[in-house]
C-alpha cells in the first residue's frame, strides 16, 4: 500500500484515452442493453408476473440491471481486458520499466474498472428513466455508488487474473462465480423468497446480493437500517479484495 502513488492516475488515464477513441463501440452496450432486458424481461416475462411485494416487475428489475451491468464491465475489464495488457500486449512490462510501482499500475487497473462501471450506470439510468421504471432525482445516486461497486468488482477480478495461468481459465470465475450471482442476488427475484440459510449467505458473501440491494433502495426511495450493512459490506470487502489483488498481482509480475 505504501508503494502507490500518484502515478496510479496515469494508469487510469491511459486506459480513460483508449476506451475514448474507441467510444462507439464501448457507449451502444449501456445503452442497449437495459432495452433489450425490460423488453424481455420486464415487459415479456413481467406480463406473466403479478407485481412483486406491490412493485410492477420492471421496476423491480430495473435497479438489478444497472446493479449487473457495474458487475460485467469492472469484473471483465480487470479480468479479460487486464489479462490482455499484461501477456499479451505487455503493457504492464512497458509501464513498469518507467518510474511506475508495480502497485501503481494494478492501482491504475482497478480505478479504471471501477470508472468504466461508473460510466456504464451513468449511461443507462437515462434510459431506465424514459422508460419510466425509476424516479429522478433520488436515482442520480446509483452513480457516485457505482464506483465503490465497481471498485469491488475490479478488484475481485485482479485477484482472478493474478492466478489465472492462460486467459482461457477465466473463463471459470466468469460461470462458476459471476453467472450464479446474476442468477441468485435478488436480481430477477426477491432474495426473502429463498430459505433462511440460503438468504443468510447471499447477504454474507454475494457482493453483487448487496449491491442491489442498495441500489433497489435508492430507485425505490426505502432506506432502512440494512443498508448500512450492505454498504459497509461493500466497502469493507472491497478493501480486503484490493490488497489481497495487489499482492498476488506483485508476485506474479516480479516472478
Amino acid at each position: 500500500m505504501s508503494e502507490i502513488s500518484r502515478g496510479s492516475l496515469a494508469v487510469w488515464r491511459r486506459n480513460l484515452d483508449a476506451f475514448i477513441k474507441t467510444y462507439k463501440v464501448n457507449f451502444i452496450p449501456p445503452f442497449v442493453e437495459p432495452v433489450l432486458y425490460l423488453l424481455a424481461l420486464g415487459y415479456g416475462v413481467g406480463a406473466l408476473i403479478q407485481d412483486v411485494d406491490g412493485i410492477p416487475y420492471p421496476v423491480f428489475i430495473a435497479p438489478a440491471l444497472v446493479s449487473i451491468s457495474v458487475m460485467y464491465s469492472a469484473f471483465f475489464e480487470c479480468t479479460y481486458s487486464s489479462y490482455v495488457r499484461m501477456y499479451y500486449q505487455k503493457t504492464f512490462d512497458a509501464m513498469i520499466a518507467t518510474p511506475l510501482s508495480i502497485e501503481d499500475v494494478i492501482t491504475g487497473e482497478i480505478l479504471w474498472g471501477a470508472t468504466r462501471g461508473t460510466i456504464y450506470a451513468a449511461l443507462m439510468i437515462p434510459v431506465l428513466f424514459l422508460f419510466g421504471v425509476i424516479d429522478m432525482p433520488t436515482s442520480l445516486l446509483l452513480i457516485p455508488f457505482a464506483f465503490p461497486a465497481g471498485f469491488l468488482f475490479s478488484a475481485i477480478g485482479i485477484c482472478f487474473t493474478a492466478v489465472t495461468p492462460g486467459i482461457d481459465a477465466l473463463n471459470y470465475p466468469a460461470f462458476l462465480f459471476i453467472t450464479p450471482m446474476f442468477l441468485f442476488s435478488g436480481t430477477f427475484f426477491p432474495i426473502g423468497i429463498l430459505p433462511q440459510t440460503l438468504q443468510y449467505f447471499a447477504f454474507g458473501f454475494l457482493p453483487l446480493a448487496n449491491i442491489v440491494n442498495v441500489n433497489r433502495a435508492i430507485t425505490m426511495g426505502e432506506f432502512s437500517p440494512v443498508l448500512l450493512y450492505n454498504i459497509v459490506w461493500v466497502l469493507l470487502v472491497a478493501l480486503l479484495f484490493f490488497i489481497i489483488g495487489l499482492n498476488l498481482m506483485k508476485r506474479r509480475l516480479v516472478d
